[in-house]
This record gives C-alpha cells, sequence and structure tokens, in this order.
C-alpha cells in the first residue's frame, strides 16, 4: 500500500508539466473532440510510462553514460517547449477570424515533441525505482501513467473551457503557457540549483 500511495505521488509530481500543457493545448483548441482528449492524454501518459523505465534500464545498462546526459534534461525540454510555443504564439497572431471558427487539429508530431519534453525528467525516476526489479518498476511506471492520464484529461477539458472564453487569442495564451512551463523546467533544472 506505502508502495502505491508513493507511486501515485511521484505520478502526481511528474505529471504536473503534462497537465499545464494539456490544458494549454484545451486552451489552444477549444473545439477538441474527447477522442482527441484521450490521444493528447494517452500520449503524456505513455511517455511518462517509458522514460521511468528507460532510466531503469539505463541504470542497469549504461549508468554512467546516463549521468553525463541527465544534466543536459532541462536544457532540452526548455528548447522543445519554446519551439513549440513560440510557434503557436505566432500562428495564433498570423489567424484570421473565419480559422478561429474551424476546429483546429493538434499534429501528432507536435504532441510527441509535447510528450518527450514534459516527460524528459520523469528519465532520472529511472535511478529511483533502480533498486527495485522489473516487475516493480513497470508497476510503479503503470501508476505513474495512470495518474498522468487522469490529470490530463481533467488538464484539457479545463483549457477547453477557458478556451472558448478566449477563442480569438487561444493558440497565444496556449503557446505563453508552454513558454513558461519550459522556462519553469530550465529554471528548476538549472538556475535554482545553482544557489543550492
Amino acid at each position: 500500500m506505502e508502495f502505491v500511495l508513493g507511486s501515485i505521488l511521484i505520478g502526481i509530481g511528474l505529471a504536473m508539466d503534462a497537465f499545464s500543457v494539456s490544458v494549454a493545448n484545451g486552451i489552444a483548441f477549444p473545439k477538441m473532440k474527447f477522442a482527441k482528449c484521450l490521444v493528447i492524454a494517452g500520449t503524456f501518459a505513455f511517455f511518462q510510462f517509458a522514460m521511468p523505465m528507460i532510466g531503469w534500464l539505463l541504470v542497469h545498462t549504461v549508468a554512467t553514460k546516463f549521468v553525463i546526459v541527465q544534466k543536459f534534461i532541462p536544457y532540452i525540454a526548455l528548447g522543445l517547449l519554446l519551439f513549440i510555443g513560440i510557434n503557436m504564439i505566432v500562428e495564433g497572431f498570423k489567424k484570421k477570424k473565419e480559422e478561429v471558427e474551424k476546429e483546429e487539429v493538434l499534429s501528432i508530431k507536435t504532441l510527441l515533441i509535447q510528450g518527450i519534453a514534459t516527460s524528459i525528467d520523469a528519465l532520472s525516476v529511472g535511478f529511483t525505482i533502480a533498486e527495485a526489479g522489473l516487475l516493480l518498476a513497470v508497476l510503479e511506471s503503470v501508476i505513474i501513467a495512470a495518474v498522468t492520464l487522469i490529470l490530463c484529461i481533467i488538464g484539457v477539458k479545463i483549457g477547453n473551457k477557458i478556451g472558448m472564453l478566449f477563442a480569438k487569442k487561444a493558440s497565444v495564451i496556449g503557446g505563453i503557457i508552454l513558454v513558461f512551463i519550459g522556462l519553469k523546467i530550465f529554471a528548476e533544472g538549472v538556475i535554482i540549483p545553482l544557489f543550492n
């Protein structure tokens, strides 16, 4: 029971960036169908499952090389989220009034980049579960993924409600949120540790 509760809490912590991006996606695409909402949440959940498992595998195979890569994680997340966020802001300003009325589509490429950017920090969870056997590592990753799935569905739905209120500039607002999330990940991974 303690293991499950601990995994849920880790899942909530790890899912916060994915939740925020889900809200941003919901704002940017307010007319999104529920099936698309599930695809978004499912993508984030998949990456939140995969990253701890990849981390676990790396620890059990090439741990020293993983330590070198780990310090670049905040830079990678910042770069990916800035790229997507700035594109959304630019597209939002380019949009004509009639285009706002159409249902918009979030591309698979963009969604995959978001999934990687928001879950890359979960690689380090592989270190914390390195002592565990494969079965426990898989179980923890599944719990993290389930928590992420639920939170991201909620996030998209919250974003949809907000997006309907600001339909004309929804993409701009969503893009700004992504930029701030990228800066937050970077600050937590690079700037704050400098002062500790």
